[in-house]
């Protein structure tokens, strides 16, 4: 991909909460550093965050409904059309934070097969630094993504250290290189009809039909009226 050709398209999601956000500004840090990668190697990219704590109520609307809302609808285009995906949640007693999994949860399983994905955290205390590693690495491995060997977390002692702004350089170079690569392309267009697919409509490979909801639920009842 050269300069003059559509450019690469980095989505960043935060689950951050609070305002400054070290959530957000992690997040903020890997995709600049992924997208001068990318610039470097001759390639153009852009990058944008979605939020996820203005879309908080529609989240868990969207989980009781079974249907996401407009504005949790694109916000999963987007990562449906991503070349990469960043990911960037606080970490909260030892566990990752209950807005982002709700978020995942809404997510098609076959939405990020063989997408590459860079894993950030943030925490009041190192001692959740292994949180990365043991929870959001198993979850996206469970979602088939192609995760960047190095993940990425942040206590509030390490945010002027330099060895922070070194692994965030090296994980951007794994992300940009995983992009470029084309392996998770290849990867998801080689092997499409051999995985199991558990779900249609957000798979940017899946047909959205009507056969694809079930009217005969209790929850479909109720919202056609009781009938």
């Amino acid at each position: 991909m050269s300069l003059g050709e559509a450019p690469y398209r980095i989505v960043a999601v935060s689950a951050g909460t609070s305002e400054p956000s070290t959530t957000r500004m992690l997040a903020d840090r890997a995709a600049v550093g992924v997208v001068e990668r990318l610039r470097q190697s001759g390639r153009n990219a852009s990058a944008e965050v979605i939020e996820l704590a203005p879309l908080a109520t529609e989240i868990a609307q969207s989980l009781v409904s079974g249907f996401p809302s407009e504005s949790v609808q694109r916000a999963i285009e987007k990562l449906a059309a991503a070349d990469g995906v960043i990911v960037s949640t606080p970490v909260y007693k030892a566990g990752l934070s209950g807005l982002f999994k709700s978020f995942v949860d809404l997510l098609d399983n076959d939405l990020l097969i063989a997408k590459p994905v860079l894993l950030a955290a943030t925490a009041g205390s190192a001692r959740h630094a292994m949180v990365v590693d043991d929870h959001l690495r198993p979850l996206f491995a469970f979602m088939r993504a192609l995760s960047a060997p190095t993940s990425l977390f942040a206590a509030p002692e390490e945010w002027g250290s330099p060895d922070l702004g070194k692994r965030i350089d090296r994980a951007a170079g794994e992300l940009a290189a995983l992009i470029t690569s084309g392996v998770g392309r290849d990867i998801a267009d080689g092997g499409w009809s051999g995985y199991q697919h558990s779900f249609a409509g957000n798979a940017t490979r899946a047909e959205r039909t009507a056969d694809a909801v079930d009217y005969d639920t209790d929850l479909m009842r109720l919202a056609r009226g009781g009938v």
